[in-house]
């Protein structure tokens, strides 16, 4: 399936946006807006053959007058319904397309985006209903409406033919009902439509938190304020909807007013043109055929009301995607081990709060270790956030190779700087194909590697299903240890140039946490060098260098045994370690 070549950029008119990430699919969008367009026109001539062979039926003709009349009833009959299958295969075929596409780069975008992600909830509605939004534009917006257009003046064009003031009626009928109504209706229906998908993001976003949160929330009493919040903006979304509702309501009522007005002013102006009084009875049907073509506009135009807030947010999203390309000046992706430098980096999250990291310099040459420590809150977390380029720093720099991280595109410094991060996800399938996230194209030897590194392939075999076996939403069937050392094992097959492990060993009993860090370490291949952010100071003997944050600061460097002789927070916390981990270890014994 091929993907859109260029990048629109998002304006304040989303549609031109979707219209061309619809590029590569305009033969099949505009084969079925044609399909439709014949499908209408095939109803239409139906109505009117059908009226005409009634008529002069009534009047007992020779059946020989009749007998072309009565196929071509038939043939419009079955054609109608062979034109509507195909065009609905068509437009659906040219639509699925195009919104696994949009899927997919609404999906890249969430997951490249530097700062603080969306809500879960808020971003399950951007990646269903307001993807929906581009397949309702399509498929109820502009193939209705481009064959409500071409139809409608295939029934004008007829009806000159027949009577020149007659057609001249049938169109001023059929402008109030493609033009005036529609723009009625949009104009009733804008605001209305523009609360309405903000409000299903949030009811979304509720939902979830809701579920998800629920022991949270009762834990510290704020069920009931959650529930209020929710059932507030649930009443307002429904107030929205009805008024939606009942102004639909009053524009078709309308609708159908303009198509008897119509329909009466054509057997006037017929009557008195003196036209056969067969073709005025068909006249008459064939502009009440057209005009409920027409009045398809009108749920066309009320659909495009209530789509453009979603297709907005899809348009942005869209927008926000980096370009693949790579414009002259921006450096070529690395491959494998990179030299990492952070220089004065100072990073402050508010504009009056205390710097989380405060001039932080550190030298991270190919296959260099060094592991970050530090009470909680001394930035150590951060340090992996400016690295990674989900945060930029205040002052100073971090370059990869000589070069700024910010100057690399998110999917080339991922490919590089890499691994298990705070708060890594897991996702609602197999072990396999969690891991497989890490490196696509890994057969079950690199798999069991990686595993066995991460201190998880006893438990993979254990399970009935092995590799299959589904680890639940958000890894809710796995314990927490479990859970992490999955994220470590897809992180060790990824084996990007600079490994980061925020706390790797999280969740996991001293002794398991000893094994797994070493062989991690020992996992990692030579030259590629690693970042270990973590609060345990046991099993740091191994590495380069150990740095110790406290209030952004570095106020400690050297390797273990240098740290531990010397007096200072590294000695005190290996000491209050140590001792709790031996009393551990004797309760456990």
């Amino acid at each position: 399936m091929s993907a859109p070549s260029a990048v629109p950029d998002a304006s304040s008119v989303p549609e031109l946006t979707v219209l061309r990430l619809a590029r590569p699919y305009l033969r099949r969008l505009v084969g079925a807006g044609l399909l439709a367009a014949a499908t209408e026109f095939a109803g239409l001539a139906l109505m009117a053959t059908a009226t005409w062979l009634l008529m002069a039926a009534a009047g007992q003709p020779p059946l020989d007058r009749l007998t072309v009349a009565i196929v071509a009833v038939r043939a419009l009959a079955v054609s109608r319904g062979v034109l509507r299958y195909t065009e609905r295969l068509a437009g659906h075929d040219a639509v699925l397309r195009l919104v696994t596409d949009v899927r997919t780069r609404v999906f890249a975008t969430l997951a490249a985006r530097r700062g603080a992600p969306p809500r879960t909830g808020d971003a399950l509605s951007r990646l269903v209903s307001d993807v929906e939004a581009v397949q309702d534009l399509l498929l109820r917006v502009l193939v209705p409406a481009t064959a409500a257009g071409l139809v409608s003046m295939l029934a004008v064009g007829v009806a000159a033919l027949i009577s020149p003031p007659a057609a001249l009626a049938l169109a001023a009928g059929l402008l109030v009902a493609g033009v005036a109504l529609p723009a009625l209706a949009t104009l009733l229906t804008r605001r209305a439509g523009a609360e309405v998908a903000p409000l299903r993001g949030a009811l979304a976003a509720d939902a979830v938190d809701l579920t998800h949160g629920a022991a949270d929330l009762a834990a510290f009493g704020a069920t009931g304020a959650a529930l209020d919040a929710a059932g507030r903006r649930a009443r307002r979304l429904a107030r929205w909807e009805r008024r939606l509702a009942a102004l639909g309501f009053a524009v078709d009522a309308a609708g159908v007013l303009v198509a008897g007005l119509t329909a009466g002013a054509v057997v006037l102006v017929v009557l008195r043109a003196g036209v056969d009084g067969v073709l005025v009875g068909v006249l008459a049907v064939g502009a009440l055929a057209a005009v409920e073509i027409a009045l398809a506009l009108v749920g066309a135009a009320r659909q495009w009301t209530g789509l453009r807030s979603g297709l907005a947010r899809v348009a942005q999203l869209v927008a926000d995607l980096p370009d693949t390309g790579r414009p002259e000046g921006r450096p070529a992706a690395i491959c494998g081990a990179a030299r990492v430098r952070f220089e004065g980096v100072t990073v402050r999250y508010r504009a009056a709060a205390p710097a989380a990291l405060d001039g932080f310099d550190l030298d991270l040459p190919p296959g260099r270790r060094v592991a970050v420590v530090g009470p909680s809150g001394a930035g150590k977390s951060t340090l992996a956030a400016v690295l990674t380029g989900a945060v930029g720093p205040e002052h100073g720099q971090v370059t990869l190779d000589g070069r700024d991280v910010s100057a690399y595109p998110p999917e080339e410094l991922s490919r590089t700087v890499g691994g298990l991060l705070a708060e890594a996800y897991v996702f609602h399938a197999s072990v396999r194909e969690n891991l497989l996230l890490g490196r696509p194209d890994a057969d079950e030897e690199a798999l069991a590697a990686a595993t066995a590194a991460a201190g998880l392939a006893d438990w993979v075999r254990a399970q009935p299903d092995g590799w299959d076996t589904e680890v639940g939403e958000e890894g809710g069937q796995l314990s927490g240890g479990q859970r992490q050392r999955l994220a470590l094992a897809r992180a060790l097959l990824a084996a990007p140039g600079v490994l980061v492990l925020d706390e790797p060993t999280e969740g996991l009993d001293p002794v398991a946490a000893d094994q797994v860090l070493a062989s991690t370490l020992d996992a990692t291949p030579a030259g590629h060098s690693v970042l270990l952010i973590t609060h345990r100071l046991s099993g740091l003997a191994g590495v380069d260098e150990i740095v110790v944050l406290d209030a952004g600061r570095v106020v400690q460097r050297g390797r273990h045994a240098e740290l531990v002789a010397a007096p200072g927070w590294y000695r005190d916390q290996w000491v209050l370690q140590q001792a709790a981990e031996h009393g551990y270890l004797a309760l456990s014994g």
